[in-house]
């Protein structure tokens, strides 16, 4: 693939990545800020449950939205200082978001499976969070960005079970066993290993790759032959 390809390629990926993050949270956060909510039989009886949805719900909204921004060179070039707050005030999103859902993942009546899920995506988050954090700081940018990658790939989660769960919400109208909470926890899976290993290529592929090409192959000195 060419180079010219290959960036129109990646500009139709991050439009699309924009626009998904965009539309999921215009869609799912402004309902919590009065009152309501998008999930279908939404738990309001434990104590703190919905509302530490709405917490967790406004700082990983600003995470989604402000996230891909941060991958467009250009910007970081030429707007440094916009792209170091833009960039804080995310962390500082992931954090806080991260954080909240400890509870309501706790309490949540869907099932140990999707409590598992939560407390890995949770972990993994503030992990890669930390790791940005640090490289940056060291000023060791390559390896900074490769971390933001994975980081924004598990924020991605959100718009990517929201994806998963429209075929199996069409399933469970024609099978009757299947229950919301069983399309909300095989989704949260499905979005939690699916981002990590699109993720993972991505960076092989977008910054591995290219510097292994670029290295230098050392020659070989010959073998002498023996008579």
């Amino acid at each position: 693939m060419s180079r010219t390809a290959r960036e129109r390629w990646w500009w139709f990926l991050w439009g699309l990545l924009t626009v998904l993050a965009l539309g999921i949270a215009g869609y799912f956060v402004p309902p919590y800020l009065v009152g309501g909510t998008t999930v279908p039989d939404l738990d309001r009886t434990t104590p703190g449950y919905y509302t530490s949805l709405v917490l967790h719900a406004v700082p990983a909204g600003i995470a989604l939205v402000t996230g891909p921004w941060q991958f467009i060179p250009r910007l970081r070039t030429r707007f440094p200082r916009l792209h170091r707050i833009t960039g804080r005030v995310y962390l500082v999103s992931v954090v806080v978001a991260s954080l909240v859902a400890v509870y309501s993942s706790a309490v949540t009546k869907s099932g140990f499976p999707l409590q598992v899920a939560f407390f890995v995506l949770i972990a993994a988050w503030l992990y890669t969070a930390a790791k940005a954090y640090r490289a940056i700081r060291r000023r060791e940018v390559q390896l900074h960005r490769i971390w933001m990658v994975r980081n924004y790939a598990l924020t991605f989660a959100a718009v990517t079970l929201r994806l998963y769960q429209l075929p199996l919400l069409v399933l469970m109208n024609s099978v009757t066993w299947l229950e919301y909470k069983d399309v909300y926890t095989v989704s949260a899976w499905l979005s939690l290993l699916g981002n990590v290993l699109v993720a993972e290529y991505f960076i092989i592929q977008r910054t591995l790759a290219p510097l292994a090409r670029r290295e230098p192959v050392q020659a070989q000195a010959p073998v002498p032959v023996r008579a």
